[in-house]
């Protein structure tokens, strides 16, 4: 799965990095967790926009927004079938930029070790996500996404079975182009990053507690 991440890059890289038309103004963050308004980048009338939704997908017809707690991640190998995903698969593709992202390995049955996963060259990168606008509660309407998973590569699968899905810069352009609908060749893009592209170092365990968001994050540790 995917439970927390960061995003670092300021937002004017962000928008060459990723092409953008239109962006929010955000601030640097270390550690994301669920139900947090964060920024994801999504075609709005044929513009490439950053902008900011809240992490937890709600689907249209859901009459409780809670269950956006329990949506933070959709599976790639159901994604485009399962009722909560499959009509923002097919209607509602986003980016989701992140610098990093954290999975913890187990050390022993009491303690798990934070890792802070990258791109070894550095650069921020883009997750596969969807979207969704709930407007049927007095709390509405909210606008969320979801990260969608796959099977973890070597690198991660030595951490956890599963990541997220990095899509290569040269997918991001089909990902977000709505007139696709072939969900074969949209499902062929959810799979592993290269994991001879990416690296994964141990950090403090500061980043446990969404409360914590600062650079101590990512600072690596020794680990045995």
């Amino acid at each position: 799965m995917c439970g927390r991440y960061n995003l670092r890059t300021p937002p004017g890289e962000l928008a060459k990095v990723f092409e953008l038309d239109r962006w929010a103004d955000v601030v640097p963050r270390y550690n994301i967790a669920p139900t947090q308004s964060v920024p994801a980048i999504r075609v709005i009338d044929g513009e490439r926009r950053l902008d900011l939704l809240q992490w937890g997908l709600i689907p249209s017809w859901a009459d409780d927004p809670k269950i956006g707690n329990r949506l933070i991640n959709a599976r790639a190998d159901t994604v485009a079938s399962k009722p909560s995903f499959r009509s923002a698969f097919r209607k509602r593709r986003c980016l989701v930029p992140a610098d990093g992202f954290y999975e913890w390995r187990k050390t022993s049955t009491k303690t798990k070790q934070p890792f802070h996963v990258t791109l070894k060259c550095g650069s921020p990168f883009g997750f596969a996500g969807l979207w969704e606008r709930w407007a049927k509660g007095a709390e509405g309407p909210i606008e969320s996404f979801t990260i969608i998973t796959t099977d973890a590569n070597e690198l991660v699968a030595d951490i956890h079975d599963r990541m997220p899905v990095i899509l290569p810069a040269e997918h991001y352009g089909v990902w977000l182009d709505l007139e696709i609908d072939d969900s074969k060749a949209l499902e062929s893009l959810l799979v592993p990053y290269s994991a001879n592209e990416m690296l994964a170092v141990p950090v403090s365990t500061a980043v446990n507690s969404p409360r914590n968001d600062s650079p101590e994050c990512i600072v690596p540790v020794q680990v045995d």
